[in-house]
């Protein structure tokens, strides 16, 4: 193999030349978006003649190895510049002399930064300067740093503090100082190719880890390959059972072994999908595989300090000195393990005495797999920089539970400012305090919106992106941020941040607000809320899914699928793929019960057949079920219905907000050992409708009341508005698929394995009618449509006879 490294030119210096503390007080409350804001109206002040943005690429051989170095610096400019004499008796001449300039927006006073404030800077400029000087053969290369700071109450829109510094290196100066660099990276860079050596050669001899393919897994596996071949995206419905996580990743791990893809992304919703991710990295280690995995843990998980969390070196011992050791942590990180987990990366953090969640961040940029969050890849706030900003790599996305992503993507893209919130800071505050000005003139705005809506609405929707209130919360950041960092600790700071955070996230949103959003104005009693609406992720998505190579979505529940390909970013080069489920279908007892209504109107009437209907399938054999509801209220009521009519059964109601070990003890009442009957009543889409895994006789039954519809708002039918606009029909991209998807995790919840044999009983007409049969999956096919409680009674038992234990039912 090549020894041939492409390494961008920031990550090289601050790898090397990074020190000192984690210190959020400085500096923490300034965006990145903000940044790029004020680089961009410094450059364009900088006139005609300043070329901005330059790309900047450069092979170089130090050591053996061949570095490909990228980068791109702010900007390039010429300028005359007193060149001094020297002692051959060259007189002081004044010459025109190239400069780099490199642009850092900084939170402190400019008085404080001197020359020498930070060694990085200097060394990433110097960096791009050489390669400019070995470019344009020159002799000399000028470098400049400029350094640029809010002027303190004259908001975001300027103008800035600046304060420059400069410098004048020869090429010789500038070449030895990077082949300098290159040389200390000389060990790391070693250590990776023959790490690329090994992962590949163990990749190229990698059997399918589990023997045998399952049905559906080879026609999985190869779809996914030959999208990443052919650097598309695939969105797959591939039923439980068909094993999608190693059916995913089994051929994203091979097709790096072939060079067609340089470091992979799993991207889940969950830990428990994230768990599975690992469990099947594992598996294909057990094969002989040599390859690393990170796991990505949020901050206020893994942070040891807990909920008195505070990033800087006065509060926290692992923030403090940081960076002088971490990359010995690193080292001994990458040395310990191939599988970077939680516990592995919790006892390294300990060892060396640095923060758990930055050597996480870390250990990413030398993984060849990524396990984590939808976040890390398309929040427009906390995607990983590291990897998708001047960074030239070949990625591939894994999106597992991709159904998850619809609302998810939505709420990414959404951002809204509540005057309560605005209120709440605002009375902490002393009379005289300098905040309460901008505080106040963003609640009057708040008051002004909500006067004229009127007295017949409270709610109404504007399609243009509000650029005077935008203004507004731009001045309340800039006085925030500094106050921020004199008021820490003090009545209202932690509101404060948080309401700080809230208005960058809404500026954000702001910046990449088009026709795919909304601006609403909700009056919600003396509370005004404004809001962007992200209705059609889509666009945004597609962005996200640019910076890979390829994407594979997939999961359980597409269905429609090219309703979730429309939704979540699908193109031209897009694959759908739908595969049967594996299982028997003799297994699963699929009834629907149509002579129930559970609509709005009907519920009343409802509850009494419902809760007889619960007793009736339960009544067939003894074991563990689960009754699905579209509402809390709905649930309370058919359970303590039920509890009142037939109390020798024992159930288990969900209650709102269950802690985790709470959540915990629910799921362990759904024991195999159970020698009686227990019905657990839960909400559709809640935490037990999806996600948990209940094998064999854990659970042997669902219920699911209802068609799943989400709840009428003024928000989902702007969704439908919104989509009815081009043909498609809104009502189903609001209301019904969104329900639909809802009812087939919480039926998927039975059958889990082969050996798994259980019923699942839908309670609405609605399941039998074409609007609902057409989005059936292929499994369902053979559904039985029942009409009366005997009926219901009599085919559970035909079924339970079938499957040979139909002497275990409960006395009727």
């Amino acid at each position: 193999m090549e020894n041939h490294i492409t390494l961008p030119i920031r990550r090289l210096v601050e790898f090397l030349l990074r020190g000192g503390s984690i210190d959020n007080r400085f500096g923490g409350m300034e965006s990145a978006q903000e940044g790029a804001r004020i680089h961009r109206r410094i450059q364009k002040a900088a006139g005609d003649a300043y070329e901005a943005e330059v790309t900047l690429t450069l092979d170089r051989e130090v050591g053996g190895i061949r570095y490909t170095l990228e980068g791109r610096a702010d900007g390039v400019f010429t300028e005359e510049t007193e060149i001094p004499g020297d002692s051959a008796g060259t007189e002081k001449q004044t010459v025109p002399l190239l400069y780099v300039d490199e642009i850092k927006t900084v939170a402190q006073p400019l008085e404080m930064i001197d020359e020498n404030f930070n060694r990085t800077h200097w060394a990433q400029a110097m960096c791009y300067a050489c390669i400019l000087c070995i470019q344009r053969d020159l002799p000399s290369m000028g470098v400049r740093l400029t350094y640029a700071r809010r002027e303190p109450g004259r908001g975001r829109r300027g103008p800035e503090e600046l304060k420059h510094f400069r410098r004048r290196l020869s090429r010789e100066e500038l070449e030895s100082f990077l082949d300098g660099l290159l040389e200390r990276y000389r060990l790391w860079g070693e250590a990776q190719l023959e790490w690329i050596r090994l992962r590949n050669e163990s990749i190229q001899a990698l059997p399918f880890p589990y023997g045998a393919y399952r049905a559906g897994q080879r026609e999985m596996a190869a779809a996914v390959y030959r999208t990443i071949a052919a650097s598309g995206r695939l969105f797959t419905q591939a039923p439980t059972g068909i094993g999608k996580t190693i059916s995913a990743l089994f051929p994203a791990v091979k097709s790096m072994g072939e060079q067609l893809s340089d470091r992979l992304f799993y991207l889940t919703a969950k830990t428990i999908t994230r768990q599975a991710a690992e469990q099947a990295f594992d598996g294909m280690r057990g094969k002989g595989l040599r390859m690393r995995s990170v796991t990505l843990t949020a901050k206020e998980k893994i942070c040891f300090l807990g909920a008195e969390r505070a990033c800087n070196p006065d509060a926290c011992p692992y923030a403090k000195g940081h960076y002088d050791r971490v990359n010995d942590a690193l080292r001994d990180l990458l040395d310990s393990s191939d599988a970077m987990g939680r516990e592995v990366i919790e006892g390294c953090a300990r060892r060396h005495t640095v923060c758990p969640f930055e050597l996480a961040l870390d250990a990413t940029l030398w993984a060849d797999g990524i396990i984590c969050d939808y976040n890390y890849a398309f929040d427009p706030q906390v995607y990983l920089r590291r990897f998708f900003q001047e960074v030239n790599e070949r990625y591939v996305f894994l999106v597992d539970e991709a159904h998850n992503l619809v609302d998810r993507s939505r709420e990414m893209y959404s951002a809204g400012v509540a005057k309560s919130a605005f209120r709440g800071v605002l009375k902490a505050l002393p009379k005289k305090d300098t905040l309460r000005r901008p505080l106040n003139r963003v609640i009057r705005a708040l008051n002004e919106r909500a006067a004229a809506m009127g007295e017949e609405t409270d709610f109404y929707t504007q399609e243009e992106s509000q650029t005077e209130f935008n203004c507004l919360l731009e001045d309340f950041i800039d006085d925030c941020g500094p106050w921020l960092e004199l008021n820490a600790g003090t009545d209202g700071a932690e509101e404060a941040l948080q309401l700080f955070f809230d208005a960058l996230h809404y500026l954000k949103i702001a910046e990449l607000y088009d026709e795919c959003f909304v601006t609403t104005t909700e009056r919600k009693g003396r509370d005004v809320v404004v809001k962007q609406l992200c209705l059609d992720p889509s666009h945004a998505l597609d962005g996200c899914m640019k910076r890979a190579r390829a994407t594979a979505l997939f999961s359980a529940t597409l269905t429609p699928l090219d309703y979730f390909a429309s939704v979540l970013g699908g193109n031209d080069n897009t694959r759908t793929q739908a595969l049967p489920s594996p299982y028997d279908r003799d297994r699963l007892c699929l009834l629907m019960a149509d002579r129930i209504s559970t609509r709005y109107r009907d519920r009343e009437e409802s509850v009494e057949p419902i809760a007889d209907g619960i007793r009736r399938t339960v009544g067939s054999h003894k074991g563990n079920y689960i009754v699905y509801f579209p509402s809390y209220q709905y649930m309370q009521t058919v359970a303590g219905r039920f509890e009142e009519k037939y109390p020798d059964v024992d159930i288990l109601v969900q209650r709102g907000g269950m802690d985790e070990q709470e959540r915990e003890a629910f799921l362990a009442r759904f024991d195999e050992g159970n020698d009686h009957t227990l019905v657990g009543f839960c909400v559709l889409g809640g935490i037990y409708a999806e996600g948990i895994d209940l094998k064999g006789s854990r659970l042997i039954g669902t219920i699911v009341v209802g068609v799943g519809l989400p709840q009428l708002s003024e928000e989902q039918n702007l969704l439908k508005t919104y989509y009815s606009r081009d043909g498609r029909s809104g009502y189903d991209y609001a209301y019904t698929f969104p329900g639909m998807n809802k009812v087939l995790q919480a039926a998927g919840r039975v059958i889990r394995g082969e050996e798994d044999r259980g019923v699942v009983v839908l309670m609405d007409d609605r399941f039998t009618t074409a609007q609902y049969r057409r989005l059936y999956p292929e499994h369902w096919r053979d559904f039985r449509v029942v009409r009366s409680d005997e009926a219901l009674e009599r085919e559970l038992k035909e079924f339970w006879d079938r499957q040979g234990q139909a002497d275990e039912g409960l006395p009727r």
